[in-house]
């Protein structure tokens, strides 16, 4: 016979209750701004047997050091993981340091250039100093695909590649748009997607993130844990961010990119210069305001009489004294009122030096006093931004690349709104 608890629960009850609050709450923050889940209903199922056994689950990001620089594009997926890592889990980032060399094929409309050994490990010692930035190093395990994929015999890939058909290759958006248009595919950008799937297996993964361009690739690695007897992965996908243009999405190539190792006066500035319509998607993705916060900056943003830059200003300052301190946010605030809003100058103008031997009669071409500046990467850049009118000297703006211009001690190149250099005649 049940005891009367006067209408209150058993001590069991409460205590499972609470634990079922605990495992909705994680969810709550693990769904937060997700392209794709696969499934939530696994991913509870996971965070149940992982609290019951005690154990963390292995949370996956495979990256392939295939430049050596990250922006915030990619600290989108690094930011979910360190939701992970905050909530008691385990994060796994795998370095690919031989897929890397390889190059990942997604998005790409022709084979890429491969990297050698030295190239990708050059490149990964980067990047671990740069996820420290976001990730606790100290829980975070660090380790290179090479350490299996390099081990594997013929027989081995001979098996994992039987896993897998062309047909269901030929899923895959860019290889298939390759295939119609008659361009080459190599059979070793095949493998790729088979040796990210194999990663999990290396490690037992209990959940993958990446990209939404990443998910056919995790969902390879998803079939393969079920092919070697494993539990299925859950998958998490996380919005490609787009970049300052507000079209396409971040990227060192487009320049429209925010990076992580950006000067506090250059990530406040670049922040100021997005297009508004980007502040609630940047606040979602690279802030930790909350839900209540976010609805009320969308509110905020839809009214005809609100103006905007305040909003910006304060992301700007956020992302600074995230990637920085709260001493560089607030340099960075003045420095851009000083030079943006009062047409004053930078207080550190970073100076060039530039022979007077190279000078013709004290003169030089205007594009190689540009190229000389280092605020551009080659004279083809110079000209550009000339032609675009990007380029002002001494406060006089110039469009024209046919000049020969005197060469000034101190003299001031100007290029955009945020990139001075300073002329020292040596």
């Amino acid at each position: 016979m049940t005891k009367d608890t006067g209408g209150e629960q058993p001590v069991e009850l409460n205590i499972r209750q609470a634990f079922f609050m605990e495992i909705n709450e994680q969810l709550k923050i693990l769904k937060r701004g997700v392209s794709d889940l696969i499934s939530e209903e696994e991913l509870k199922e996971k965070l149940i047997e992982a609290e019951k056994e005690g154990r963390p689950l292995k949370v996956k990001l495979g990256l392939d050091p295939t430049a050596p620089d990250i922006h915030l594009g990619h600290t989108v997926v690094l930011r979910k993981l360190k939701q992970f890592q905050d909530l008691g889990h385990q994060v796994y980032l795998i370095i690919g340091d031989f897929t890397g060399m390889i190059g990942d094929p997604t998005g790409k409309s022709e084979t890429r250039k491969q990297l050698t050994k030295e190239e990708v490990r050059e490149n990964a010692l980067t990047y671990q100093e740069q996820f420290s930035k976001v990730l606790d190093r100290d829980k975070t395990k660090l380790v290179y695909n090479s350490d299996w994929l390099s081990e594997m015999k013929f027989s081995d890939v001979l098996e994992l590649s039987a896993q897998y058909t062309v047909a269901r290759m030929l899923e895959r958006d860019d290889f298939s748009k390759r295939y119609k248009a008659g361009k080459p595919i190599g059979i070793h950008e095949f493998f790729y997607p088979l040796m990210q799937g194999y990663d999990s297996v290396a490690i037992e993964a209990d959940v993958e993130l990446g990209g939404t361009d990443q998910r056919f690739n995790l969902l390879v690695g998803r079939n393969l844990q079920k092919e070697y007897g494993q539990d299925s992965q859950v998958i998490i996908t996380m919005p490609l961010l787009e970049g300052l243009d507000g079209v396409n999405k971040m990227s060192k190539s487009l320049d429209n990119y925010i990076g992580v190792y950006d000067k506090p006066a250059d990530m406040y500035g670049k922040v100021m210069s997005m297009p508004d319509e980007l502040i609630a998607r940047y606040y979602e993705l690279l802030t930790d305001i909350s839900i209540e916060q976010l609805n009320e900056i969308k509110a905020k943003l839809n009214r005809d009489d609100f103006n905007p830059m305040q909003l910006k200003k304060e992301l700007a300052a956020e992302l600074v004294r995230e990637y920085h301190d709260e001493e560089a946010a607030q340099y960075a605030a003045q420095e851009f009122e000083n030079v943006f809003s009062q047409g004053n100058l930078p207080d550190d103008i970073p100076e060039v030096k530039i022979e007077k031997s190279e000078l013709d009669e004290g003169e030089l071409w205007i594009v190689k006093i540009v190229a000389a500046t280092g605020l551009v990467d080659s004279n083809s850049e110079a000209r550009r931004m000339i032609k675009q009118g990007a380029v002002t000297i001494d406060g006089e703006k110039y469009d024209k690349i046919n000049l020969d211009l005197e060469v000034k001690d101190g003299m001031i190149v100007q290029i955009g709104k945020r990139r001075f250099a300073q002329i020292k005649l040596s």
